[in-house]
């Protein structure tokens, strides 16, 4: 079976160089690289600086940066479109996503009852603030949308899971997202994260928040309605402060100045949130009306460039020798 590997390139050809050597090495010479170019500027992604490796692929040169998720998204299209019947895997290039690993997606996929492998992170080289945010994001997650997330983009699909997500318009705000909104059959596995091989992650902390909260994108209709009934709790306890309010009042337990105040920040706090639940409401219903038609990926596209293929100088190891069943 084809074994195709997308990965999103932007400015780090030395990271995917190696990355590219050491997938050669770990999973044999048939292996098939799908490297999306985001639109580097000054390290633009060439065949030459990955052609070392021995490995057949292609370079998807995107006409624009448009972000990691997006050129995942292209890469899969690929693949969907090109090579119906290949397994997927998607990794990022710089190295955190260990080639080592690969083999435990792949192996876990062969359960005939498992559409996608992802890799659920037994252990992050981040900084303690990252582990908090994450921590807040996740707990947020659940609590909006009913649904956990606890995987990035590092994952293997089955050819159906492959086809099944280019046809999703959501794979293009989110990937993780849209793999659990999929319906597909999804297996964590622990994988533990590598360091970079060269150099520091660009994603800075405002670029990572936004990049988690394009998940709630992805369940639009789900956090709308459960903001709606939120409101709704809010309303009818308002309703019943302010009914407590007057009746304090009517009782004379209630101090000069306080009833007017109490009545005032209470039925403010009751047209505010009605005007909300409305809103939240309305939108619910735009999201579900939404179009649902896939994007097509080859609009992005500048230049597709196939690697110059040889033998690969280096020891490859074969799928046999790796215990892999392709």
């Amino acid at each position: 079976m084809t074994l195709a590997v997308v990965m999103p390139v932007f400015e780090d050809v030395k990271a995917t160089a190696q990355l590219v050597r050491n997938l050669g090495a770990t999973l044999g010479p048939d292996v098939f690289i799908v490297a999306v170019d985001d639109g580097s500027v000054t390290q633009p992604l060439t065949p030459v600086a990955i052609a070392e490796a021995g490995l057949k692929g292609v370079i998807i040169k995107i006409k624009r940066n448009v972000g990691h998720q997006r050129a995942i998204a292209v890469g899969i299209g690929h693949v969907a479109a090109t090579m119906p019947k290949a397994t997927c895997v998607v990794m990022d290039c710089d190295g955190e996503d260990k080639p080592e690993s690969v083999p435990e997606l792949l192996a876990a996929l062969n359960d005939d009852g498992v559409d996608v492998v992802v890799a659920k992170r037994a252990s992050r080289i981040e900084t303690l603030r990252f582990k908090i945010f994450y921590l807040i994001y996740r707990y947020l997650f659940l609590a909006l949308t009913g649904r956990e997330i606890a995987f990035g983009n590092f994952m293997a699909l089955k050819p159906k899971a492959t086809q099944r997500l280019a046809q999703m318009q959501e794979v293009w705000t989110h990937v993780a997202a849209s793999v659990i909104a999929s319906k597909l059959r999804v297996r964590p596995i622990p994988i533990h994260r590598g360091p970079r091989y060269v150099g520091q992650s660009r994603m800075n902390f405002a670029s990572l928040v936004l990049h988690g909260f394009r998940a709630f994108t992805v369940f639009a209709e789900d956090v709308l309605v459960r903001v709606g009934l939120a409101c709704v709790v809010v309303i009818a306890l308002s309703v019943l402060g302010i009914l407590a309010s007057i009746l304090l009042k009517f009782l004379g337990m209630a101090t000069p100045g306080w009833f007017s105040l109490a009545l005032g920040v209470l039925v403010l706090i009751v047209f505010q949130t009605g005007t909300l639940t409305l809103i939240s409401l309305m939108l619910a219903g735009i999201a579900r009306n939404s179009n649902l038609t896939a994007i097509d990926y080859r609009s992005l596209i500048d230049e597709i460039l196939p690697l110059p293929w040889r033998r690969p100088t280096h020891p490859a190891a074969t799928t046999e020798n790796r215990g892999l069943a392709f």
